[in-house]
């Protein structure tokens, strides 16, 4: 197949990662495949609903990432593959997976995708998604109690104990390694008009 673009969005939690994804998504269609990172989280049925609560899930050593790896080489080569997925509401690795096909676009999205070196240097295009800390905290507020049946208390200490901290240590620097930084992710209408021209011109194979 023609060569295939793989575009990275990443950001913090919150941020509007996965409404820019959903903009890309709904513009190109069957042109763009979707890899999520939260689907790499380590499988741990070793482990208590309650001991799996309790892990640290913003940190690099939660996900799978070399499997991701081996996955992004292998679309980029042409060849479907099969991807975990992930049950947030029991904390663990779902026992089902997905199959992938290569298409002319692969977008992979996390908050964690550019701190590692090797998943960052097969990315054509890293797209950072900036949004103050206020919104995003908010944002996951309402995402986790109302789509993954958490309670508020429980999403506001794994907040405070793990996820700024780690948002700090982690995310945020690697916003260094991203070619574009976008304010307010799917809402910034002039930062999605220049990445849907960029992803059209490859699209359609017009040279940039």
């Amino acid at each position: 197949m023609d060569e295939i673009m793989i575009i990275g969005i990443a950001g913090g939690t919150g941020s509007g990662k996965t409404t820019l994804t959903n903009r890309l998504k709904e513009r190109f269609g069957k042109d763009v495949t979707v890899v999520y990172h939260d689907n790499y989280y380590k499988r741990h049925n070793e482990m208590s609903y309650e001991e799996r609560s309790l892990l640290n899930y913003d940190h690099p050593d939660a996900f799978e990432t070399d499997l991701m790896i081996e996955h992004i080489k292998k679309l980029k080569q042409g060849i479907a593959i099969e991807t975990p997925i992930y049950d947030f509401a029991v904390h663990n690795r779902s026992n089902q997976t997905s199959m992938v096909y290569p298409t002319r676009v692969i977008v992979v999205e996390g908050i964690l995708i550019f701190q590692n070196e090797i998943l960052r240097n097969l990315l054509d295009i890293k797209i950072f998604v900036d949004t103050d800390a206020d919104v995003r905290i908010l944002r996951r507020i309402l995402r986790d109690v109302k789509e993954r049946g958490r309670s508020l208390e429980s999403v506001v200490t794994q907040y405070l104990t793990t996820v700024k901290p780690m948002h700090e240590q982690f995310v945020e620097p690697s916003k260094r390694a991203s070619d574009i930084i976008v304010l307010e992710g799917g809402n910034n209408v002039v930062a999605l008009d220049m990445i849907i021209q960029r992803i059209h011109n490859h699209v359609c194979g017009m040279r940039v």
